[in-house]
């Protein structure tokens, strides 16, 4: 790999890990569930490489609409849905019921950050059956849902994430 390459992905994970943990002040969980990081169950690399995985981490990813439906936002490329099912956390000042705070938070890469961690904390589940709940688990609830994580993951979602993780001795 070049020089270049490996700088860029370790800025990239510094990033995360800055975006993700240095704004603790400035996110507001609706339902008053807890951010702190005694509770993550994610843990930083791993969260980055889900990041990678979504959108090689492209905190400025648009909105939008695939062709198979649905609308996803950010750097995790997360629905309304999953927001909502992770307590609609929101930037501080914003109201989750507010039109557009669901927009705010995933396209702040910390608030989105925040989301995927409480929803994971709520959704925890051993997805591939090794008897241990791992990173490979919490990417495959990201990306198939709590109730489809049991599939195997496939194209350049996978091809990113092992590429990460790969990078990062994460297994």
């Amino acid at each position: 790999m070049s020089l270049v390459k490996t700088v860029l992905y370790a800025l990239t994970a510094a990033i995360v890990v800055v975006m993700v943990y240095g704004q603790e002040n400035s996110i507001v969980i609706s339902d008053s569930a807890s951010t702190g990081q005694e509770n993550d169950l994610v843990t930083p690399n791993c969260l980055g490489c889900l990041c990678e995985a979504s959108t090689q981490c492209n905190a400025s990813s648009p909105c939008h609409t695939p062709a198979g439906g649905g609308y996803y936002c950010g750097a995790f490329l997360i629905s309304w849905a999953y927001w909502a099912d992770a307590g609609k956390p929101v930037l501080k000042g914003d109201n989750p019921e507010a039109q557009g705070a669901f927009e705010n938070c995933v396209l702040d890469l910390h608030c989105a950050a925040v989301a995927v961690r409480q929803y994971m904390k709520k959704f925890a589940r051993d997805c591939n059956g090794d008897g241990v709940v791992t990173c490979t688990d919490f990417v495959r609830i990201h990306k198939y849902g709590q109730t489809g994580c049991t599939a195997p993951l496939s194209g350049p979602f996978k091809t990113q994430f092992e590429e990460c993780t790969a990078r990062l001795s994460l297994f």
